[in-house]
């Protein structure tokens, strides 16, 4: 048993909007503000991407690069927070915001999953600057991650970087030979697939990809260890049944519970 793991009640309480209530339609972009605010409005918890600016900070954006959401181009990380601030959403009238900004914005009153992107590197400014914001929070913050090193090094670090309360997971899935992850060591995937990092990562909870359900990694995390189970990205009633049966709460998107 997983005799540390936390498992507060509100982690599974409610279903997750994924990067909010987005709805490009409507002008509400992933991670944006609005997309943030329309979550809240309705009651539901919200799980939002970090990457890493130039100076340190923790942006809430997906991907690696600007291109495909905004009219810029070129690394995240290549710029400072001031500057990546003032970039705007395509097709809405939101800014990149902070972690801290954001986290502001929700103010507590619905439970946010901070999901760190991580290169696989080791680096891990953007994993301690996270949990220094989180820290400074009352609010009810997880915090999740692809790569275990990242959460390895949090559960590490909990004490010092005053996580003690907060809940740290695994994102994962069945599969790690296609799309971005066939350039990882295939000793990498093998690892990640397997889940043979459990000892290293010891997480509290597990997000499951709803397109590997039923799976047994997620069956045991559930039933053996007791750990929370949240399945992604949900969005079609028949992926919604697989959630509903296999995991504790969903990661939606493209409709409203």
């Amino acid at each position: 048993m997983n005799a540390q793991a936390l498992r507060p009640a509100w982690l599974a309480a409610r279903p997750i909007a994924h990067r909010g209530l987005h709805d490009r339609a409507a002008g509400r972009i992933e991670n944006s503000a609005s997309a943030a605010r329309a979550a809240v409005d309705q009651g539901f918890a919200i799980e939002c991407d970090v990457q890493l600016s130039a100076d340190g900070e923790a942006m809430v954006f997906h991907d690696f690069r600007l291109d495909r959401l905004t009219g810029e181009s070129g690394p995240v990380r290549a710029r400072r927070a001031a500057a990546l601030s003032q970039i705007v959403l395509t097709g809405s009238p939101d800014f990149i915001p902070t972690l801290p900004a954001f986290l502001g914005l929700i103010g507590g009153r619905v439970p946010l999953v901070v999901e760190i992107k991580s290169a696989f590197d080791g680096d891990f400014r953007l994993a301690r600057r996270s949990a220094e914001i989180v820290a400074a929070s009352n609010a009810p913050v997880a915090i999740k991650s692809f790569d275990p090193a990242v959460i390895a090094h949090l559960r590490e670090n909990r004490a010092t970087l005053g996580l003690e309360n907060t809940p740290l997971g695994i994102v994962a899935e069945a599969d790690y030979s296609h799309g971005e992850w066939a350039a990882l060591p295939k000793a990498t995937q093998v690892d990640l697939a397997n889940f043979l990092h459990f000892e290293r990562s010891r997480p509290d909870f597990l997000s499951w990809s709803v397109r590997n359900l039923p799976h047994p990694t997620p069956y045991l995390c559930r039933t053996a260890l007791g750990l929370p189970v949240m399945s992604w990205t949900v969005c079609t009633s028949e992926q919604r049944a697989l959630a509903a049966l296999w995991a504790d709460q969903m990661v939606f998107e493209g409709f409203v519970p």
